[in-house]
Order: C-alpha cells, then sequence, then structure tokens
C-alpha cells in the first residue's frame, strides 16, 4: 500500500497536465493524440521530471492498449476480416516487405552488417495500430478506402510480431532449434482458432445468462474477464497481449450483445488508452536530440518520406488509385509500439547498442506525435494526385478508362459515389424505382464483389474531373455523394459544380462542422449525421412527452429549417430521393408488394418478442404486415424486426409506437402508408427503455 500515495501523485499529475496541454492545443486545432505525447514528454523523466519513475504508468499504459484493441476488435466481425483479408495480406505483406529490403539496402550502404539491416528493417516496418486507429476514429475514416487499406495492414503488422521476436536470437548468431519456433508458431495459429470457436459456441451462453441477471456491473466484469483471460492466453503463446484482446473483441463482435459490451467498455478504454499516449511521451528524451540534432532530424524525415513512399507504391501495386495510395503512406509512416518491445529485445541480444536504443525511441516518440498533425494535412497533399498519372498507369492502378462506353450516354440519371450502409440503401431504392443511376466506388474490392452480384457499378475518385465527365455530370439528374471522406466530399463538390453549375449534389456527412464548407462549395442538400441524431432524439423526446403528431411535425420542420445557426437549414433523408427522383409514399408505383398489405393483422405480443424472451431491452416497436410479429427497431441492440423479415420474407411493417402511422418496405427500402392506420400498441408503447427488462 505505500506505492498507491505515489501512483496517486503521479496520475493526479498526467491527468492534470494532460488536461492544460491539450486544451492549449485544441485552440491551435491540434489533435488530441499529439497533445497526449507532448503531455507525456513534458512532466516525463526527461521534461520536468514530475513523474520520474514510468514503471507504474506503463502497465496501465499497456492496459490501455489491449482496451483500445479490444475495441476495435468489437467492431470488426468475422464477416469484415473476411472482407478485408485480401487487403491485410497482400497489403501488409507489400508494406512490410517493401520497407525491410529498403532499410536493408541503406543500412548495407552505410556500412552496416546485413544481420543488424534485417534487424533495423524490423524496427522500421512496424506502424503505430493504437495511434493510427484512434487518429482514423476521431476524424470518422476507418470505413474509407484508405481507412481499410491502413487497418489491414496495420493487423498483418501486429501478426508479424511474433515471427519477428523469434528471428531476433537468429540475427544475433545464437542457435534456435527449428522445433521451438514451430511450437510458438502453433501455439498462436491453436489460440486464433479456439478463440474464434470459442467466440461462436460459448460466448453468447454465457452472457445471455449474465445478461439474464439484470446486473449491468457484472455484465462489465464478464466482458472485463473475456477480454484479460484471452490476452493473458494470448501472452502465454507468445503472441501480445493487445492481440489476444483484438482477438477476444472479435469473438464477441458477432454476438447479439457486441454493441452494449463496447458501449460499456468506451469510458474505460478512452481513460487507459490515454494514459498509453501519455507514457510514449514520457519515453522522449530532450538530451538525445540536443546531443545529435542533425542525425535525429535526418533519421525523422528519412522515416516519415521512405514509409509513405512505400507504402503509397505497396497501394498502387495493388491498384488502388493515387489518391488512397497517398492518404494510406502518410497514415502508416510512423514507428510503431511494438518496435519498441523489439528494439529491447534487440538491446538484450547485442544487436542494438544503447545509445542507438535510445536515439531510436526519441525518433520514433517524433514520428508518432507528428502522425495526427500529418493525417490532418493528408488530404491536401493528396489534393495534388494527378501529378502522379504516369505511376497510375505504371502500375495499372484503376482510372477513368474502367467507366464503359455504353454508359456515357445516359440522361437523366444519378451518379452515386459510395457504397457503404447508406450507399446500398440509395441504389436499392433507385432499383426499385426504376430510377437509372450509375455507382462510383473507389475500393476495388468492393467493385469487383458488387459486379459479381450484379451491380451497375465502376471504379474511381468522384473526387477527378475525368470521373465526374465519364459518368455523365453534365447530362446527370443529381450526384449523390456518400463516401467517408468529408475532405474528399468537399472536393467532388468543386469539381463537380465547375463541371455542371446547375446540377443538384446531395452530400451526406458525418460532423455538423462540416456543413458550411460544403454550402461554400455549392452543395444543394446536406444531410448531416450529427444533426438528424439529434432530430430523432428530438422526436422520442416529444413521443414520451405525449406531444401530438402534427404539433411535433411542426416543431421538427421548425427546426429543420433553423438548422444550425451558422450554416443554416439542412435537409433530411427523407427529401434526398424524394425531391430530384420524384418518389412518392406508399403507391402502386413505387411499391410493389402493397398486395401483401393486411389490414386485419393484429399484434401477437406486447412487446418485442425476442427481446421479451431474452429479457432484454428494445428502443422502439415494428410489427410484421403480414403476420402481426413484434419486433424491435434497428435502433435497438437485437434488431429483431429486421431479423424476422430476413428470415420469413414477410416485407412490410409498420411502427407500433404511438401516434405513428407509417410503414416500410423491407425490399423496395421505402416508406409506406399502411392505410386504413391501425390503433397503436398502447402497452407497448408505455415499454419504453426504463421499463423493459434490462439486460446489461
Amino acid at each position: 500500500m505505500e506505492q498507491a500515495p505515489e501512483l496517486l501523485q503521479e496520475l493526479v499529475v498526467v491527468f492534470g497536465v494532460a488536461v492544460v496541454v491539450v486544451l492549449a492545443l485544441s485552440r491551435l486545432r491540434l489533435p488530441t493524440i499529439a497533445g497526449l505525447i507532448a503531455a507525456g514528454a513534458l512532466i516525463g523523466p526527461s521534461g520536468l521530471g514530475w513523474v520520474p519513475d514510468t514503471w507504474r504508468l506503463e502497465t496501465l499504459a499497456e492496459i490501455g492498449v489491449a482496451l483500445l484493441l479490444f475495441g476495435i476488435g468489437l467492431e470488426f466481425s468475422l464477416e469484415r476480416l473476411r472482407r478485408l483479408w485480401k487487403v491485410l495480406t497482400l497489403g501488409g505483406g507489400l508494406q512490410v516487405v517493401l520497407t525491410l529490403l529498403a532499410v536493408v539496402a541503406v543500412s548495407r550502404a552505410l556500412g552496416f552488417p546485413a544481420r543488424k539491416g534485417v534487424f533495423l528493417g524490423f524496427l522500421v516496418a512496424l506502424s503505430s495500430t493504437a495511434i493510427v486507429l484512434r487518429a482514423l476514429a476521431e476524424r470518422q475514416e476507418t470505413d474509407a478506402p484508405h481507412g481499410r487499406l491502413i487497418v489491414g495492414a496495420l493487423i498483418f503488422q501486429d501478426l508479424c510480431v511474433v515471427p519477428m521476436m523469434l528471428v531476433i536470437p537468429l540475427l544475433a548468431g545464437q542457435e534456435v532449434g527449428g522445433a521451438s519456433i514451430a511450437w510458438v508458431l502453433a501455439k498462436a495459429a491453436l489460440l486464433v482458432v479456439a478463440t474464434l470457436i470459442f467466440g461462436r459456441v460459448a460466448v453468447p451462453p454465457l452472457l445471455k445468462a449474465v445478461a439474464g441477471t439484470r446486473r449491468r456491473e457484472l455484465f462489465l466484469l464478464a466482458v472485463l474477464g473475456l477480454c484479460a483471460g484471452i490476452g493473458w492466453l494470448a501472452a502465454l503463446a507468445g503472441l501480445s497481449l493487445s492481440l489476444g484482446a483484438f482477438m477476444a473483441g472479435v469473438a464477441l463482435a458477432d454476438s447479439d450483445y457486441g454493441y452494449q459490451a463496447l458501449a460499456d467498455m468506451l469510458p474505460l478504454r478512452e481513460t487507459f488508452a490515454s494514459l498509453f499516449f501519455i507514457s510514449i511521451g514520457m519515453l522522449f528524451d530532450v538530451r538525445v536530440v540536443l546531443a545529435h540534432p542533425l542525425l535525429v532530424a535526418g533519421l525523422l524525415v528519412g522515416v516519415l518520406v521512405g514509409k509513405s513512399v512505400l507504402a503509397a507504391v505497396g497501394a498502387l501495386v495493388m491498384r488502388f488509385p493515387p489518391r488512397v495510395a497517398v492518404l494510406s503512406g502518410v497514415g502508416l509512416a510512423q514507428i510503431g509500439e511494438f518496435s519498441f518491445v523489439l528494439a529491447n529485445a534487440g538491446l538484450q541480444a547485442g544487436l542494438l547498442s544503447s545509445e542507438e536504443r535510445n536515439l531510436f525511441v526519441c525518433m520514433s516518440v517524433l514520428t508518432m506525435a507528428i502522425t495526427p498533425v500529418a493525417l490532418s494535412f493528408a488530404p491536401r497533399l493528396a489534393a495534388g494526385v494527378a501529378h502522379l498519372r504516369p505511376l497510375e498507369v505504371l502500375f495499372g492502378a484503376h482510372g477513368p478508362h474502367r467507366l464503359e462506353p455504353e454508359h456515357e450516354e445516359l440522361v437523366g440519371h444519378f451518379i452515386v459515389a459510395g457504397l457503404g450502409t447508406a450507399g446500398r440503401m440509395v441504389v436499392r431504392a433507385l432499383r426499385a424505382s426504376n430510377l437509372p443511376h450509375v455507382i462510383i466506388e473507389l475500393d476495388p474490392h468492393v467493385v469487383a464483389e458488387a459486379r459479381r452480384r450484379g451491380e451497375v457499378m465502376y471504379y474511381g475518385d468522384i473526387t477527378s474531373t475525368e470521373i465526374l465527365e465519364r459518368a455523365g455530370i453534365h447530362r446527370a439528374r443529381a450526384l449523390v455523394l456518400l463516401i467517408s471522406d468529408p475532405e474528399g466530399s468537399q472536393r467532388a463538390v468543386s469539381a463537380a459544380r465547375r463541371l455542371s453549375p446547375d446540377v443538384p449534389i446531395l452530400v451526406k456527412v458525418p460532423r455538423l462542422r462540416d456543413i458550411g464548407d460544403l454550402h461554400e462549395r455549392g452543395a444543394s442538400d446536406i444531410v448531416a449525421g450529427e444533426f438528424e441524431t439529434a432530430l430523432e432524439a428530438v422526436t422520442r423526446v416529444l413521443h414520451a412527452g405525449g406531444v401530438a403528431e402534427e404539433a411535433m411535425n411542426g416543431l421538427l420542420a421548425a427546426l429543420r429549417h433553423e438548422g444550425v445557426p451558422e450554416h443554416g437549414p439542412v435537409s433530411g433523408p427523407r427529401r434526398m430521393l424524394g425531391t430530384m427522383g420524384g418518389l412518392r409514399r406508399g403507391t402502386a408505383t413505387t411499391c410493389e408488394h402493397l398486395h401483401l398489405l393486411r389490414y386485419d393483422v393484429l399484434p401477437r405480443t406486447a412487446g418485442c418478442e425476442e427481446c421479451l424472451a431474452q429479457r432484454l431491452r428494445w428502443h422502439n416497436l415494428r410489427m410484421c404486415l403480414t403476420c402481426g410479429h413484434v419486433g424491435c427497431c434497428d435502433s435497438s441492440f437485437g434488431r429483431h424486426a429486421m431479423k424476422h423479415y430476413e428470415s420469413t420474407g414477410h416485407p412490410l411493417m409498420r411502427s407500433a409506437e404511438p401516434g405513428e402511422h407509417w410503414g416500410w418496405c423491407y425490399v423496395d427500402a421505402i416508406e409506406i402508408d399502411p392505410r386504413p392506420p391501425l390503433p397503436p400498441l398502447e402497452s407497448a408503447a408505455r415499454t419504453p427503455m426504463e421499463s423493459a427488462p434490462v439486460s446489461s
């Protein structure tokens, strides 16, 4: 207990200084991660010395990395990993191999032995999973094409840590039995397979039993136990604790409890991850920089530029366009946290001297601190990729020629950019309404998979004027931008407006702060995710308060018209296609399944059938208009209304909330009017979140 006051004192200093530094740097519009690293450097042993011993904080920081990777794993189901498999293996493999070969070549040119060159290649090849994923999440670019490429490469790098650790003794000239290496690799592979099987077989019933107790703290303890347990087993098998935590997250991701686990873990994850970034800053020794300023500067520039170029070349080889290649290169330019582990192992094996290790650590910390800032400026750098057209041709990257000639004669068509969740829904609605459209997507693997399913889809960068011209922007009825890149959306709006001043441009953005720039560049309609979420919250509050539907609709219309004070009105999702495409609600020309609508169907239960059976809670209720099944909405954890449609094929449903008389066709992805209006489920409507059984 004698250490407790020291730990508490260190935590007070750490968090207090971090708040001040991050707040000051935020005024300069610098990323939070850079501020946390700067705070660590300020209070660390080589700074003010307010935290002279870092080993206690390093333990907490390791937990933070594990929780950060666990949260990332919760967002990566097995299906998503399967889609990323090619990017993971090929993209990550190219980046690691190209970096390794380049470092070996430079090392040999400088007179280092080949063995040391290979070891230095190991150190430089790894990038920081924790810092890059956090930065991508803050910028909401994880699902962007360059985000998926970066994530795949980072996962591959983490998997390479184990074989790299095994090779270090061989590079040092020590004798290592082949059987022992094979056994370590076999244990690692066995753990991965066992974790995935455990997640499919044992985790769902275990968490179901825990959720049945309706004790939230027990659910959190169970999730933490799974994360720590699988991470501990990974450490025993020779893998890193954080990689084991990632596998634990993947094991939970496919269960019905993944979203709740992610929500409960978020506060812990953010707190401990902040400690990790601060501990990275504490490793920085300013005395090393002052002793070798030119050497540190040269290494810093060489690593950042070299890794960026090599990662970009790897992306071009995979036939990604130059813009994605540039953004991916910037994201993978820094040195990773696992390189510190390898550096310590190399120091013990005699491959590095103590001075070389300190120099490497300082340079690495600087690359980590620069990364969030570099990612902020990367879109501006990528804006000049037109000069890289020769490289695009050299590596066979997809270009505008991929738009086939017969589709250049389309008139009055929609150009849909981005095939994420929103893109797929828009395309389904256009197809169901017989509206001509062309889909542009930047991920070649998504394009290939969609074409195999028969989609009319083409590869291209929607920010390119050539792509817009080939897609027929001059003759288009509207341009619909649904990409996960706010800066890319701005450039696409500017390019489209230059080519076609009158074409309506509809844009989806995740952040309110992007609205002003899009309005200035000429966007016609903007759907802001934050704004729509706020309106949905207002709707539910008014429902709970018993406000009449007409009064509520009037208030919502006024709020939408007022919009964001500094940016004016904000359009909504129902207006997007309805205005440009002439869609109508619930008519025979828009939905081919209204003949299945039955007005005599009654609800089978007063709440979600599956949630009641599993003692789960829900947000809103929906009723099947074919059989009367009552399920929870897509905002609920179970999404049982959608799952009922997927299992039965019943396409029509209506809202079972009081005062709501709207319906939906899952097949045509369009709103219908299920007249005559059925009476609301009064008992179900009085089963809100607080009165429904609580599972977590």
